[in-house]
């Protein structure tokens, strides 16, 4: 038994959403490189920002596949015991590897939150494993003067520097512009982790494991040497 996306006009939208997020991270990536390899060899110069640019991208890319993936039930794994085994332990097996990537994603959000507040001049959370509160902020605490290497601050962000740099202008953009990428991928990833566990506690699936490309991919060449 798989899952699909949901069909509602919500699920829909959402879905449409991230496709189309997606869709334009590669665009960028693809226009930036094409548009950096141009300008150097047949113009022998170039896009300062552009190699950190598609860094931050392919980062971006990354993140948000991860989850995509998860909620596309795309993720591939090793079911060789989960199919030697009867129906009611195949079940358990698959609740408690539900219960670990949930726990997982759940300690990447804290981490990635904490890495991030470095540089957002926001409060880390306290305790090892799981979040406490938060820390108390201290200015010598501050970390948002920090810049990425070589990308210039666009002048449409410029308001934000008397809320978060104290009134001084930023040469270059603020890390934790690009850097926010991290907790809400982690964000994104624990609620789609959840939302996997609630399918198998509910029987809309049987474990986290659904795409079997190999398999796949031998079924569509079966299939075209029968009709040759």
């Amino acid at each position: 038994m798989s899952s699909k996306p949901s069909d509602s006009l919500l699920g829909t939208f959402v879905n449409e959403l991230e496709e189309t997020f997606i869709a334009l991270i590669l665009g960028a990536m693809t226009i930036i490189t094409f548009a950096n390899v141009v300008l150097r060899y047949v113009f022998n110069t170039g896009l300062i920002w552009g190699l950190e640019a598609t860094l931050f991208l392919f980062a971006w890319l990354v993140l948000f596949g991860v989850s995509y993936a998860v909620k596309q039930t795309a993720n591939l794994g090793v079911d060789a015991v989960l199919n030697i085994v009867p129906p009611t332990a195949r079940r358990v097996m698959s609740l408690i590897a539900a219960a670990v990537c949930v726990a997982y994603a759940f300690l990447l959000l804290k981490g990635a939150w904490d890495y991030w507040a470095n540089f957002a001049n926001l409060p880390q959370t306290t305790g090892r494993w799981f979040p406490t509160g938060f820390e108390e902020m201290k200015r010598t605490s501050y970390r948002s003067w920090y810049e990425v290497n070589d990308i210039h601050m666009p002048d449409i962000l410029r308001f934000i520097e008397p809320w978060i740099n104290y009134g001084d202008a930023y040469e270059k953009m603020p890390r934790f512009i690009p850097y926010a990428m991290l907790p809400f991928g982690a964000a994104l990833l624990f609620f789609r982790t959840v939302q996997a566990a609630i399918r198998i506690w509910t029987g809309q699936a049987e474990s986290l494991i659904v795409s079997h490309e190999a398999e796949d991919d031998v079924a569509d060449v079966a299939h075209l040497n029968k009709e040759d």
